[in-house]
Formats: structure tokens, C-alpha cells, sequence
């Protein structure tokens, strides 16, 4: 369920209440006079499938998007009555792809630690290390919000996470580059170490069926999670398509084998491409399946929700 407020005029409020009042799938209307003298606070339990179009219908009645909260409430077990609901909201879906749509400096941060630890993976041919590098990896982020953007006919999303995307994918590179080369110069390298011949790791420099395959499949869970708050658990499996490779690009910069980079980065470009394909496609099959979400799908930004 949702939890609906909404702050402003007491004359104005009272209106609003008795609209809420009268729409499907709203309950609980309450009005409530806040310390402000002269406004009030207007807040409604709303069914996750209503809550696209009650948000039409508020800016409407022209009440600002930054006097309009949003809250997601968890119902706990057998407190929640009949079957749940399977509409998405699509302001929580565009307002979350927003803020993963920003190159933050943890963000940024996050990538250089994933790319320097890959870079000992690759090295070492240390899977642990490689698995630990993908669980650090915030990738999942700005590519799930691609789709977003390209489902939600938001070109200006999809560039800027797009952006942050390449920004942070460059950061992880370039960790392992200077990371490799350091190791190089200080001659810490493993005795005999060939980057050919780095086991499964190997497969990094060649596209085939199973890459394709792969990061379709990550793409699809990626969307999923960001739906279903369940990114921190799925972000490894969709940076195994992302992390391991680049990193691999960046230890074969970085110790100066540029066909093997050559190889290496169109695994890369390869894996990003399905990943956000399997993305969108996973999206637009929902807003066909769920109306609401597909009538909601090219409306305004969510509120709160900077351009």
C-alpha cells in the first residue's frame, strides 16, 4: 500500500479530501490542520494500481508536486486483506531511476573499489575476488534506469544515466589499469603470468552465444529488482556481466596488450547493450500487461523528482 499526503491550503485541502474521498481505490482520507496557520495536511491509503492516476488528477486540481508525498507502507503478513496487487507505480519506478540516474561520488567511489579489486582477480585468478568485486559494483543503478528512460519515452534519463553508466564503468577500468601497471612496474606480478591464459577469465575477450545469453538474463532480473527493492541482493548477478569485464579491459591497458583490451571492451559494450534490452523489454511488457502503468508511462515527472 501507499501512503498519500498532501500540504497546502486549508481551504484548498478540504476539496481535495472530498475528491480522494470519491476515487477507487482510496481509503483512510483524513485531514488534519498543521502548525501553519491556514493549511492543512490531507493523507489517504492508496492501492499501488490508483496511485499513477490519483497523481493526475491532483495536478489537475493544480496542487504543486512538492506539496505531494509519497510513502510505501509494508502490510504485515495476515493484516493484508484479498490478493496483491500487481500495477506498478510508476512515479516510484521513474522516481527511483532518477536519483540511480545521478554519477554521485560514492557512486564513482564504488566503481573504483570494484575495479581495483577485479583488478586482483584478474591477476591472481581469484574468482572469490572477482565475485567480491561484482558485490561492491553499484552498476545495476544506472542501467536499469536506461530502461526506465527509454520505456518512459524520458530521453533526458536515459542520456544522463547512459552517462553515469559509461562514467562509471571508465572509473572502474582505469582502477585496474593503474593497479595493473603498478604491479608491473614494481614487478609483483604473479611468476610467469599471462594474461591468455587466465582460466574462465579468458572468455572475456570473445563474444558468443552464452554473453549474449547472459546479460539478457541480467538485464531482465536487474529490472525486476528495482521494482521489487531487491537490488542489493541482485546487483551481483548483473555485474558479472559488467565488472569482469572490465576490469579485464583494464589490466590488459594497463599492461599495455591492446588487442586483448580490443576484445575485452567489445565483451563489455556487448554485455551492456543486452543487459539494457532485456531491461526495456522486460518494462514495456509490463506496461502493456498493467494499464495503469501503460497510460501513466509518458506523463509528468514524479513529484519530488528533479529533471
Amino acid at each position: 500500500m501507499i501512503n498519500l499526503e498532501v500540504f497546502g491550503n486549508s481551504t484548498v485541502m478540504s476539496t481535495v479530501a472530498e475528491l480522494l474521498d470519491q476515487v477507487e481505490g482510496v481509503s483512510r482520507v483524513r485531514v488534519v490542520p498543521a502548525t501553519r496557520a491556514g493549511r492543512s495536511i490531507v493523507s489517504a491509503t492508496v492501492r499501488p494500481g490508483a496511485v499513477d492516476a490519483l497523481l493526475e488528477t491532483l495536478r489537475r486540481q493544480g496542487v504543486p508536486t512538492s506539496d505531494i508525498s509519497l510513502t510505501r507502507m509494508e502490510v504485515v503478513g495476515s493484516l493484508a486483506a484479498g490478493p496483491g496487487e500487481a500495477s506498478l507505480v510508476w512515479a516510484d519506478v521513474l522516481g527511483t531511476a532518477w536519483l540511480n540516474a545521478r554519477p554521485l561520488a560514492r557512486y564513482l567511489a564504488f566503481m573504483f573499489v570494484a575495479g581495483v579489486i577485479a583488478c586482483y582477480g584478474v591477476v591472481d585468478t581469484n574468482v572469490i575476488l572477482i565475485v567480491g568485486a561484482m558485490a561492491v559494483s553499484p552498476d545495476l543503478l544506472p542501467i536499469t534506469a536506461i530502461g526506465v528512460g527509454v520505456v518512459g519515452r524520458q530521453p533526458a534519463l536515459a542520456v544522463r544515466a547512459l552517462l553515469t553508466l559509461a562514467l562509471g564503468l571508465a572509473t572502474a577500468t582505469a582502477a585496474a589499469a593503474i593497479f595493473a601497471l603498478a604491479q608491473d612496474a614494481l614487478d609483483l606480478l604473479p611468476s610467469g603470468f599471462n594474461l591468455q591464459e587466465t582460466g574462465a577469465l579468458g572468455s572475456l575477450t570473445s563474444v558468443n552465444n552464452e554473453t549474449i545469453a547472459v546479460a539478457l538474463a541480467a538485464g531482465i532480473a536487474g529490472m525486476l529488482a528495482l521494482e521489487t527493492r531487491a537490488s542489493a541482493g541482485v546487483g551481483v548477478a548483473i555485474s558479472v556481466t559488467t565488472i569482469p569485464a572490465a576490469a579485464y579491459l583494464g589490466v590488459a591497458a594497463g599492461l599495455g596488450e591492446f588487442g586483448t583490451a580490443t576484445g575485452a571492451l567489445g565483451v563489455l559494450g556487448t554485455n551492456v547493450t543486452m543487459m539494457v534490452l532485456g531491461a526495456v523489454a522486460t518494462l514495456a511488457l509490463q506496461s502493456v500487461m498493467l494499464l495503469p502503468f501503460g497510460r501513466c508511462a509518458n506523463r509528468t515527472l514524479p513529484p519530488s523528482i528533479p529533471p
